[in-house]
């Protein structure tokens, strides 16, 4: 008889878990971060403890330690593609749409996230994935530029295809088979110091705007960041302050500290 399948639940708790431990490597001031935020909730829960269980039941305290949101970019249309068949293994279905560029961002976005109750009460992470708009390059020659380092790239590894195709065509993955998917997948998330080009090549795109030399001059569709829940992101922005993490002038989140469980990074709200 055939292995049972884990879950999709279960394959992205492992794959974002280990994101989680790859971007604390990554970014030594996202680990401090961490540790704010858990000063922060624990601080919030002390003074109402009945925070820790929800009204409906579902415990959402759980899926307060973990995070919530994470970032990937990709630079065509083709490359899009894969992370949309991947992210359905971890049980991530499309849903919303953004067009960035009237905010001046030269992008397409749409969020990936699970579907249903349960499933967001057991692990609600999602993932915003945008698409470089490489028509809106009004320089010819670096339009083309770009068009030709993401043509000879390959965002994901040969081993990621293939659990990829063989989740397709069986219905799913063993335990054995989904930890070397996570493995093969991260090799793609994770930051890669090295760029594909080099410095002229990598300034060029980075002058016309840091986004296309971030998404187009690098290895793979890393995750460009990571985001935290907190009770009280006043609170957050307050410490960030206070102990020298970079935070922005304002606040992205809900208005005040009473909206339990507001799910926003402490960065701006606007």
């Amino acid at each position: 008889m055939y292995p049972p399948f884990l879950l999709p639940r279960e394959i992205r708790t492992l794959i974002s878990a280990t994101m989680s431990e790859i971007y604390r490597g990554a970014v030594p001031r996202y680990r401090s971060l961490l540790e704010l935020e858990a000063d922060v909730n624990e601080r919030i829960l002390s003074i109402d403890p009945g925070l820790r269980r929800s009204p409906d039941g579902l415990n959402e305290f759980q899926c307060l330690v973990v995070e919530r949101h994470g970032a990937i970019g990709a630079g065509t249309p083709q490359e899009l593609a894969v992370p949309r068949c991947v992210l359905a293994i971890m049980g991530m279905k499309p849903g919303g749409y953004y067009d960035l560029p009237v905010a001046g961002v030269p992008v397409h976005a749409m969020g990936f996230r699970p579907i249903g109750v349960n499933e967001l009460a057991n692990h609600p992470f999602r993932v915003f994935t945008s698409l470089m708009r490489l028509d809106l390059i009004q320089d010819e020659k670096l339009r083309e530029e770009a068009q030709t380092i993401l043509a000879r790239r390959q965002v994901f590894t040969i081993r990621a295809l293939q659990l990829t195709k063989r989740f397709e065509s069986t219905g799913g993955l063993t335990a054995s088979e989904a930890l070397e998917f996570a493995t093969e997948v991260l090799e793609t998330f994770r930051w890669h110091r090295e760029s594909t080009v080099d410095a002229p090549t990598y300034e060029r795109p980075r002058d016309a705007h840091r986004l296309l030399a971030d998404v187009a001059c690098v290895k793979g569709s890393h995750v460009n960041h990571l985001t935290l829940r907190t009770l009280d992101i006043d609170a957050a922005q307050t410490q960030m302050v206070a102990r020298a993490l970079g935070a922005k002038e304002v606040i992205a989140g809900p208005l005040g500290a009473n909206t339990p469980f507001c799910c926003a990074k402490p960065a701006s709200r606007r």
